[in-house]
Order: structure tokens, then sequence, then C-alpha cells
């Protein structure tokens, strides 16, 4: 074994994915996972939909595999408070880890309502305890309301719904998701509230959360008053990088890397939510908190980290998914477009496509029920394909499926 150190702050998808990546390159020094839940890695993305649905959520790997089959050393249920890069020390409470090669990827934070920090009954959904609370309520029929009507907080309003319970949505904005799929789309993807029985008001805030030590009611800015049980904020996610503060590091919504995840700190990768990163495929910066870049990033950190010299760039076309009532919401690319063009189905029904331009470039899709293809879109813009050519394809797939 060499006495090289590798150190992976962050034990979710993509810490889990930089120690296997390691291993499977060949490394065969030490290798330490930290991790600030006291769980062993397990998949976020089942938290917001089958988990609150009653399914199990086991673990990616057991202890087993990891100490015996991977080598790796496990440090959870302490976050990292501090980096040194001077000394290459991470340090977790009392304790120090040396490092030769690190990989940070700590993730993001879920943002919390002000205000609310004495009441039970008040949540985020980010953390397996988290979703075990929001679960647990949800089966003794709280009155729920959802502040924010993004992709969390429009699977927990689901969830509730097939409880058959009642629930509100409150969004501060005139239009949901305007950020992730455009002002149109969004209007068509918040339209499955209605269609599914839930109350979504928008452009409202919430001016106070009320309740005697457990949540009773949502006083909106509006002067409406909801009865709440349970409170779950959905307002998004702050990247963690609070224990890296004088640690040297580049920091602008998240860590700073350039194509190849590298921080230019010496030795020091970032990969998942926390990275903000030169993606070569849009040819700009981006930080996504997208289950397969945290995947592929994680992986390609630990490759990069341990041979600098042959460091590969990481370069994707961004994709998510959503589920809501009986309907998957799927995106690939990015939104911020000239032009966004329904080529498939009808955005008031139960499927359809949508394209979005960017200058001649086909720089995005979207699709309601679309999994056949959404897929086949992601790899014409991975491809660089021009707006006429994702206009080809979509004639064609139409042409296709009437003669199915």
């Amino acid at each position: 074994m060499s006495g090289r150190r590798l150190v992976v702050v962050g034990a979710s998808l993509a810490g889990l994915r930089a120690v296997e990546a390691a291993r499977k390159s060949g490394f065969d020094g030490s290798v330490v996972l930290i991790g600030a839940e006291p769980h062993l890695p397990y998949d976020r993305p089942p938290l917001s939909k089958a988990f609150l649905d009653g399914a199990d959520l086991p673990a990616f790997r057991t202890e087993e595999v990891l100490r015996d089959e991977l080598g790796v050393r496990l440090a959870l249920g302490a976050p990292a408070t501090a980096l040194d890069t001077a000394a290459r020390v991470v340090r977790a409470g009392e304790r120090e880890f040396g490092y030769d090669a690190l990989v940070i990827a700590t993730g993001a934070a879920a943002r919390t309502l002000p205000g609310t920090g004495g009441l039970t009954g008040v949540h985020t959904l980010r953390t397996r305890d988290d979703a075990l609370a929001v679960r647990s309520a949800l089966d003794d029929g709280a009155r729920t309301v959802v502040v924010g009507a993004g992709f969390i907080g429009s699977e927990v309003a689901s969830a509730a719904r097939k409880r058959g319970l009642d629930v509100t949505i409150v969004e501060a904005l005139p239009t949901p998701l305007v950020r992730a799929v455009g002002a149109a789309m969004g209007r068509a993807c918040a339209a499955l509230h209605a269609r599914n029985g839930t109350t979504l008001r928008c452009g409202t805030g919430v001016a106070a959360v009320e309740g005697d030590g457990r949540v009773e009611r949502v006083r909106l800015t509006d002067g409406t008053v909801l009865p709440a049980d349970l409170v779950v904020a959905g307002i998004g996610a702050v990247p963690a990088t609070g224990w890296l503060a004088g640690a040297g590091l580049p920091l602008d919504d998240g860590v700073v890397c350039d194509e190849t995840l590298f921080t230019g700190v010496p030795g020091v990768y970032a990969a998942g939510d926390v990275a903000r990163w030169h993606n070569p495929a849009f040819g700009r910066p981006m930080r996504l908190e997208h289950w397969t870049s945290a995947a592929e990033q994680g992986a390609v950190a630990a490759r990069n980290a341990l041979d600098p010299a042959n460091a590969k760039p990481y370069s994707t076309v961004p994709y998510f998914w959503s589920d809501w009532y009986d309907s998957r919401i799927q995106f690939v690319g990015v939104p911020a477009a000239e032009e966004v063009r329904v080529v498939d189905g009808d955005p008031g029904g139960h499927r359809f496509v949508a394209l979005y331009r960017e200058g001649d470039r086909l720089a995005g899709a979207l699709t309601l029920n679309g999994q056949p293809q959404i897929m086949k879109y992601r790899a014409l813009i991975m491809r660089g394909a021009s707006w006429a050519d994702g206009l080809e394809f979509a004639d064609r797939r139409r042409a296709a499926l009437k003669t199915a």
C-alpha cells in the first residue's frame, strides 16, 4: 500500500462515488470518508418521492463493504468544521485528518423559514431524518402547508394528496419554476396541482408561522390564515461551504472549480451540489443539484485529485426529474432560452415535449411523461445539435408515434 492519503468530505452520492472511483482506479493508499449525518451513504431523490409513500431507503453500501472491500475509514456523525490547506488537514470537531488529495462533496443545506426554530411540525426535506419526520406527520393526517412550489415542495404535496389530505402550496412568485423551466412551462407544470386537488397560492408570501410550541397556523402576507399541523419549507438550498471560511478556496455560490473540478489549491477538488465548475458542454460555470452530475463528478474529482497530471475535464448536459402525482417531469439542458416551443402533446394535458432554443442551438428539452424520448434529446444536446436538428428530430418522433 502506498502512503498516500485521500480524504473525501461528504458522505452522500458524490462522496461515495469518489471513494469507489479511487479504488477502481487502483489507488491503494488510505481513504477516509467524512459525513455529517450518522447514516451510511443513501440515495436522496426517493426522500421526497417513494420514501414519503412508505418505501424503504437502504444504504448504497453496507458498512462491511465500505470498510472491508473498499478499505474506507468511515468518520460519520460529525461534520467537517475547518480546512487548513497549508498543513493539508481537515478538521471535524476534535479530530484531524491529513490528506494528500481531498475531494469536497459537502452538498447543500436546505433554506429554513425565519423564526420557526422553536416550533415542532416545521421541517425542511434534505436528509433521511427530515423525510422520516414529514412522513410520520403525513401518516397522522396532518393539515399540510408547503412553502415554495419548486420540485421538493410539489413532491411533498403529491405525497399528501395520495393520502387524501388537504394541502396548500404557498409560492411567493407569480409563477412557479421559472428558473428551472421558464415561465410558460412553469405554468404548465403548476397546472398539475389544480388537476390533483392541491391548492396553489402564487404571488403571496409567508408573514408568520405561528403556534404554541407546535405549529398551528401559517399567516400569509395577504392576510390569509392557513391552519396547519405540518409545514414543509421547500425554498431552495445553499451550498454547504460555511466550514471552508478562511481556507483560501475560491467561494462564489459554491466552491469555484475549473473544468477538471480543481479548485486551484493544490490537491483540492470539489464535486456534487457544492461544486461550481466550468462546464465545457455549455462554455459557462454551473452549480447543479442533480443526482446524475453528483455521481459523475464524484468519480471524476477523485480520479483527477489522485492523478492531477492527467486530469480530465467534466462535461455534461444537466438532467433532472421529478415525480408529481401520477406524472414524471424530466428536463435536460439549460432553461435560459430565447424560445420555448411545444413540439408534441399538449401542455394542458397528460403528456408534452417542449424544446428550448439558445441562438441556433438546441439548448434544452422538457417532457411531461416523455420517458422514452428525454434521453434522446439529451444526446442531441451533448452532440451540439442545432435548433433545426431538434425540430427535425421531433417531427420524426411524432411521425413514428402516429404509425406505431
